[in-house]
């Protein structure tokens, strides 16, 4: 009985964060903001439900396997969520209002180190 409340307590919570994902993927200006709305509540979202799925299971197989979902989320997504927001940078999608990235300094270091390369690149040539 315990067990079974948990199990829908977590798809509930679980369905809740997809949800608020979703509405902050369709909702929200910008690829940084949609960015942020997806990969934060979808991830606590998806793990709630791997989670259940670990309670539904048990211990065994498949509830191993749901577990390691979950460290593949934790992994995965913020990886993938900065990539896709250094991406959107580098071709050069703005921000909104006074928000930049981390530093310029930081750019312009990037910058000279890709411009060193590729002279060194075409040098070898």
């Amino acid at each position: 009985m315990i067990r079974t409340a948990v199990i829908i307590a977590l798809i509930v919570v679980g369905c809740f964060f997809l949800t608020v994902g979703t509405v902050g993927l369709l909702r929200l200006p910008n690829v940084y903001n949609r960015m942020h709305a997806t990969s934060k509540p979808t991830t606590l979202g998806t793990a709630a439900i791997f989670l259940a799925g670990f309670v539904y299971f048990g211990p065994g197989n498949e509830g191993l396997t749901s577990l390691i979902g979950i460290v593949f989320l934790f992994l995965t997504v913020p990886t993938g969520a900065h990539m896709i927001a250094r991406s959107a940078e580098r071709i050069g999608v703005p921000f909104l209002g006074s928000v930049t990235w981390p530093d310029a300094s930081v750019l312009a270091n990037d910058q000279r180190d890709r411009d060193e390369r590729r002279s060194a690149d075409d040098s070898d040539e």
